[in-house]
């Protein structure tokens, strides 16, 4: 069941546009990051990993998908996937030509990603994903993770999943009757603590528990459509996994399985890193997202 919950592992990805050769004198070039955040979640769950790219030079934006963090928006106003997406979108399609950007994403930050390497293949020439099964070019694998919350290489289908995102204290509502399809999904504070911030500092853990919001249950076919990558433009990116070592909603095994499933170009692990690997072990985060930079 652990296996079937939702994607809660990290995915980073870089988009490279072209920049200026004057302004990039080496491998040490300070970069733009990108953050975007899992679902339920918001921009405020990369704080630590702000004020580390900051002290240390690094331009830095974290993103508030659609009704997330401090977006203005109601789950309700969002009922397509691209909704969703779209402040990401919205913002690497305002990037000026010589710009580049690294882009970083969490659990369902990583389709938002994946997404916008489909429509900006041009400008990208290296992609990390760390922790993010990202999708591949079977239709096997956009159904799976058309199921929103990710049932890998499974037979799982979504009243399963659920019937599991439900426990214990999280909650699936049913805004249009209990015949019809949930329509939002937000995590209870024991699954939590449980759960996502079992190696993270009771702080951060009552911090979140004020500030997740509901997420909306995207149908398979609106998220299939949006989500549909190819070999020629997706599949022109590299890409690299950080594996969580101590992840508790994707276990390390099941993480080798999706390395093993659709092979990245690079592989790191950070040891006793939970599902909030940015929060439970930041510096060693930070180090490996500037150390995958540089090689690029």
């Amino acid at each position: 069941m652990e296996n079937s919950m939702s994607l809660t592992s990290l995915v980073v990805l870089i988009l490279l546009l072209p920049y200026a050769t004057a302004t990039l004198p080496g491998s040490n070039a300070k970069k733009h990051f990108v953050l975007v955040h899992k679902a339920c979640f918001g921009a405020w769950s990369w704080y630590k990993i702000l004020a580390l790219m900051r002290s240390s030079g690094h331009n830095v934006t974290a993103i508030d998908l659609g009704s997330s963090g401090i977006n203005p928006k109601q789950t309700f106003e969002i009922p397509r996937f691209s909704d969703y997406l779209s402040p990401l979108m919205e913002f690497v399609a305002s990037l000026p030509a010589n710009r580049k950007v690294v882009l970083v994403g969490h659990e369902l930050g990583g389709l938002a990603i994946s997404k916008a390497m489909e429509t900006f293949p041009e400008t990208t020439i290296y992609t990390e994903v760390p922790i993010f099964p990202s999708p591949n070019f079977s239709h096997e694998m956009i159904c799976y993770v058309c199921l929103s919350f990710y049932i890998f290489g499974t037979k799982y289908n979504l009243l399963q999943f659920v019937n599991s995102a439900s426990q214990p204290d999280n909650r699936v509502i049913y805004d249009n009757g209990p015949t019809n399809p949930p329509t939002t999904f937000i995590i209870g504070p024991k699954y939590l603590e449980t759960n996502l911030y079992q190696r993270s500092p009771s702080q951060d853990l009552a911090l979140a528990t004020t500030l997740v919001r509901p997420i909306y249950f995207y149908s398979v076919k609106d998220v299939s459509k949006e989500i549909v990558v190819s070999r020629k433009r997706y599949g022109s990116v590299k890409r690299a996994f950080i594996v969580a070592v101590e992840d508790k909603l994707v276990k390390e095994e099941f993480q080798r399985l999706m390395i093993e499933k659709n092979p990245p170009d690079e592989v790191e692990e950070i040891q006793g890193a939970d599902t909030m690997i940015m929060i439970s072990k930041p510096q060693q985060l930070f180090t490996s997202l500037l150390r995958i930079g540089r090689k690029f």
